[in-house]
């Protein structure tokens, strides 16, 4: 908080302040619509940014945003912790991207076909190709946990599952032909099947 004394001018912020305690008490029926979920921000907003004139409720409602925004920059700013966390999310939700992409063998970006329906087979069928990568990750992996007897290779082994992501694609030959007949599906590496809970 220091920090965002220093950076904002006493009498700015008492404006700002004032706008924001105007918010609450000069038109609470913006508030409630969106807290009663009977119209979204945006509805409100490009309502009142219709005017010729800006609106004073839509510089406030602006001008509070605006406050929650610069305290979230100088947070990520001075917390190292907070930094890394957002990192950590970001790099994991570009990792799922590219295994998207990775398996969008082709046009990635674009769909091939015209019609609804086949494009949600498509995209039914990529779905499925993921998710039985992300299935036998989860099968190996359980596999090889299982038959660590040692429980510091355990705790190691655990601890490198948490810092990697069973969305990992690089050992799957994309470019093959998928055949699900009976001879293809037989086991070649020899992978039990789950023990089911009774």
């Amino acid at each position: 908080m220091a920090i965002s004394r220093l950076l904002m001018p006493a009498a700015c912020s008492r404006r700002i302040s004032g706008r924001c305690f105007w918010i609450v008490t000069g038109r609470p029926w913006a508030i409630a619509t969106i807290k009663l979920k009977e119209n979204t921000a945006s509805d409100i907003f490009s309502r009142l940014n219709s005017y010729s004139k800006q609106h004073g409720l839509y510089q406030a409602l602006k001008a509070f945003g605006q406050i929650l925004k610069t305290l979230f920059i100088l947070r990520y700013i001075d917390e190292p912790d907070l930094r890394m966390s957002i990192e950590k999310v970001l790099n994991g939700i570009e990792h799922v991207h590219r295994f998207t992409r990775a398996v969008s063998v082709g046009g990635p970006r674009e769909f091939m076909n015209a019609e609804k329906e086949d494009q949600e087979l498509a995209e039914a069928c990529k779905r499925l190709i993921k998710n039985c990568i992300v299935c036998w990750n989860y099968l190996y992996l359980s596999q090889v946990f299982a038959s660590l007897d040692e429980p510091a290779k355990r705790q190691d082994f655990l601890q490198a599952l948490r810092h990697g992501s069973a969305a990992s694609w690089r050992h799957v030959n994309l470019l093959g032909e998928y055949d699900f007949s009976d001879e293809r599906l037989k086991d070649s590496v020899g992978i039990k099947p789950p023990k089911l809970i009774d």
